[in-house]
């Protein structure tokens, strides 16, 4: 793309190489003044190390960053590049144990001398009201949903100075209303100059929000293009190398008289969700769908044994778990991938082996020792089912990307053959490859004879789904049978139709 004017943010000919693997190969991005540019790519492409380098936390191999056609500072100079770039992660920075302003001025709180309170909640306010975003300042951080911690790293990142933002799969927690607020929020920080990089797997939100989209693959620089004159089927080729379409559902019967294998009775806990009844045949994948204040997350959980219900009763394959207990359940025959891997899913200093065959480490050797050429054999085979890109076995989780990390947390759950499977938000920042392994993965169970619960907000997942159960306002309000349509679903998930026509 011809630059007009000195571009706000540029990577030239960038390499950066790990051991023997090339996570960036004499790639580039050049990103002009008071634009929103997309950095698109599957799992692996490069983003993560591209976003590392532009931020000051590694230094490139070869190649160069400018800011504003003005060298990058050192690496170890980390105010100057406070000043020049801030990054809102996926994974919230925020302390929950520190107030809204104690968060904004963390480790600047006042130059010399003892911490002015009421000066510091001032300065949060005014920060705040400058932004829009409309929290207490004195309110403990740990309170905040999902797109008010968001909205408050955005203040804290831009109160540095700097006027490039890095948006690392900023809608990944939210649901379809706070999407758009977080986009109108984007707007307004544009018109007001800032510059901003924005990471998504969901190519439609680049055409709602982007001016500018570059495609990375394989460590390289694929494309860049004005997002008005790139066609999405010729985005996804850039990505994929081919035109690849989206997840198809395999045609499948519950067969008639399949049993129970997961259920839930009368199921209420607080404010979450209500009177809750849940039948999960051998065989059937049921979906969870609504918006964010559904209950749907939390019902998945307590079926889960995260959470225990004030009152009723869940059923996982005849026997009746203790309630709040995830090893109840999982003894039980459950197998479970839960909503944030790098919360629950995975521990990243172990290895894909260790942490894939924790469910099943008893029975990989004697006497309650582990067998290492065992362990190593499972996990090769699950490594080659989930095509999961790595160099072995004996990699940490905490290596991979955010799609193969996934798959490894997929491959726990499959581990020990469960008969019942509940999978949350399971290609949540995976790319589209990724997201066909997932999917698949829960179909080969389903066709293997374990009934899942497939809680997602995205569309296309619940697609595979025999039948989706609408949740709203903590209700259960609509079963809809496979075949639906769009704005049908859509429409009983924000409370448009809560009845059945």
């Amino acid at each position: 793309m011809q630059q007009t004017a000195t571009p706000a943010v540029e990577a030239r000919s960038v390499t950066k190489r790990f051991g023997p693997t090339t996570a960036l190969d004499d790639a580039g991005i050049v990103i002009s003044e008071g634009e929103t540019h997309a950095l698109v790519g599957r799992n692996g492409a490069g983003k993560s190390t591209l976003v590392s380098i532009l931020t000051g936390l590694q230094r490139p191999d070869e190649g160069e960053v400018l800011f504003a056609g003005a060298p990058a500072p050192s690496v170890a100079d980390r105010d100057g590049w406070r000043r020049q770039v801030a990054c809102v992660y996926q994974k919230s920075t925020i302390i929950p144990t520190l107030t809204v302003a104690e968060n904004l001025f963390l480790n600047r709180q006042s130059g010399h001398g003892p911490i002015n309170w009421r000066s510091l909640r001032g300065r949060a306010r005014d920060l705040l009201d400058q932004y829009g975003v409309d929290v207490d300042a004195g309110r403990l951080a740990g309170e905040l949903d999902v797109e008010q911690r968001q909205l408050l790293e955005i203040a804290r990142a831009l109160s540095f100075g700097a006027r490039f933002i890095i948006l690392d799969e900023p809608t990944a927690r939210l649901d379809g209303p706070a999407i758009e607020r977080l986009f109108e929020r984007m707007r307004a920080l544009r018109a007001q100059g800032v510059t901003m990089m924005f990471i998504s797997h969901h190519l439609e939100e680049v055409y709602q929000v982007c001016q500018s989209v570059t495609v990375f693959r394989d460590a390289r620089h694929i494309l860049t293009s004005a997002v008005d004159r790139l066609p999405h089927d010729e985005l996804v080729a850039a990505m994929t190398g081919e035109a690849a379409a989206g997840y198809q559902a395999r045609s499948r019967t519950v067969a008639t008289g399949a049993p129970v294998v997961l259920s839930a009775e009368k199921l209420s806990l607080g404010e979450r969700y209500r009177d809750v009844d849940l039948t999960v045949h051998a065989g059937e994948i049921v979906g969870l769908a609504g918006s964010g204040s559904s209950g749907k997350i939390g019902l998945a959980e307590t079926l889960v044994g995260l959470l225990a219900a004030d009152a009723g009763t869940v059923t996982v394959n005849g026997r009746t778990p203790k309630p709040g207990d995830v090893t109840s359940t999982l003894r039980a025959g459950l197998g479970f991938v839960p909503e944030d891997r790098h919360k629950e899913g995975f521990v990243p200093l172990l290895s894909i082996a260790e942490n894939a065959t924790l469910p099943i480490a008893h029975k990989l050797g004697r006497f309650g020792a582990v067998s290492p050429a065992l362990r190593r054999a499972r996990a090769e085979r699950m490594i080659e089912d989930l095509t999961i890109k790595t160099t072995g076995p004996s990699q940490p989780v905490g290596d991979l990307s955010g799609g193969n990390a996934q798959k490894v947390v997929m491959a726990r759950a499959l581990a020990d053959d469960p008969k019942a499977l509940v999978v949350i938000n399971p290609t949540s920042g995976v790319d589209v490859r990724a997201k066909q392994v997932l999917l698949g993965a829960v179909e080969d169970a389903a066709e293997r004879g374990a009934g899942a619960v497939l809680v997602s907000d995205e569309l296309d997942d619940l697609r595979i789904c025999d039948r989706v159960v609408v949740m709203f306002h903590g209700r259960v309000v609509k079963e809809v049978p496979r075949g639906w349509a769009d704005a049908e679903l859509v429409a009983v998930m924000e409370g448009v139709s809560t009845h059945d026509d």
